[in-house]
């Protein structure tokens, strides 16, 4: 029998504690009276989450649009919250680390799983660098890459780690590769209540690897014309998903991300894809940095480059790797990058503050 959105598993525990829903309710609006900014945060959601009525709103991130607020169905996050627990056999009574905010959909996620699968979960103020009790365990934790990258030597506590909302570079996958813990990488987004497929990041047999992302039960994948990924998964959207995103479809349940459509770069009628120039970059730029294209009469687009940090000289040879289409025409170093409310860089913003400049 699938669990109900009304209902609190009686072996729901927060920061140590046994509440059912009525005591729930009494936390959630002493967390949004006398809390900090992030038990405010997690005290507005479960407000929401315990009302009467069948759906949350949610915001998105907005680091590839404009920020809008979807409303979604708290059946759809419970069935969502179910299938991360037969994947990463969340049982009841295991112990989970919150340490995302409670205003985007990661966060609520994990505060979801918790009620509905009977975990045991502790917050912790989100931060660069979660600090935590190290000398507690935990079954289950997620990460955004900056977290992950700040947290890795103290991955020894934590049994499974996913790790979503941005991209996971080379050097992050060398500090976790002899990691005791299972790190995987996430695909999903707002629209489809968190993660819908998982790669897995360390710890494979031999020379073996998982290039692609594998769904998660129940989900079906597909490309349009464009060749964007399109999602169909009926426990947690009734409508079917047309993302951005530019995929190639391994099999019914993988897919190898390509960029995104919004972001690929017209110069000299070449088309070029910046997430897989910074894939061919990451190992040579040691600050964050990202690709981008602005209108150029000569190439209707030029490839240009952002580097955050103090101006520097870069090594002769480190585009050696790109086609002679995909080397930036301009590089700019930018003291600070422009960040969406849940930590993202936000391209846009970011590239406007230059040109304004």
């Amino acid at each position: 029998m699938t669990p109900n959105y009304t209902k609190v598993h009686r072996k729901f525990k927060l920061e140590g504690y046994h509440y059912n829903r009525e005591d729930l309710m009494e936390v959630a609006y002493s967390f949004v009276k006398e809390g900090y900014p992030y038990q405010q945060q997690l005290g507005l959601f479960l407000l929401d989450w315990l009302d009467n009525s069948d759906t949350v709103k949610v915001k998105t991130s907005g680091s590839t649009g404009k920020p809008k607020i979807l409303e979604i169905k708290k059946q759809a996050m419970v069935n969502s919250a179910i299938t991360t627990g037969d994947f990463f056999d969340l049982t009841p009574g295991k112990k989970v680390l919150n340490c995302l905010p409670s205003n985007f959909i990661a966060g609520k996620m994990m505060m979801v799983r918790a009620i509905v699968l009977g975990l045991e979960v502790d917050m912790v103020v989100p931060s660069a660098l979660p600090r935590i009790d190290y000398e507690k365990d935990y079954d289950f934790c997620a990460f955004t890459p900056m977290q992950l990258k700040n947290f890795a030597k103290y991955l020894k506590s934590i049994k499974t780690v996913i790790v979503g909302g941005g991209r996971v570079s080379n050097h992050i996958k060398d500090l976790i590769k002899n990691k005791k813990p299972q790190v995987y990488e996430t695909y999903g987004m707002t629209e489809t209540v968190s993660h819908i497929a998982v790669k897995k990041l360390n710890n494979f047999k031999g020379d073996d690897t998982d290039a692609y992302f594998n769904t998660l039960p129940d989900i079906s994948i597909s490309k349009d014309d464009r060749g964007c990924l399109v999602i169909d998964a009926p426990k947690l959207s009734d409508d079917t998903i047309i993302t951005n995103d530019l995929v190639e479809i391994h099999s019914d349940n993988q897919f190898q991300w390509i960029g995104r459509i919004d972001n690929v770069i017209n110069t000299g009628g070449v088309k070029v894809f910046p997430e897989q120039i910074e894939e061919k970059l990451q190992d040579k730029i040691p600050e964050q940095f990202f690709i981008y294209g602005i209108e150029d009469d000569t190439l209707g687009e030029k490839v240009i480059m952002a580097i955050e940090g103090q101006e520097r000289d870069l090594e002769d040879n480190l585009f050696d790797t790109l086609e002679k289409f995909e080397i930036p025409k301009d590089i700019h170093f930018v003291r600070k990058f422009k960040e969406t409310a849940s930590g993202k860089i936000h391209r846009t913003k970011t590239i406007e503050s230059i040109l304004e400049a």
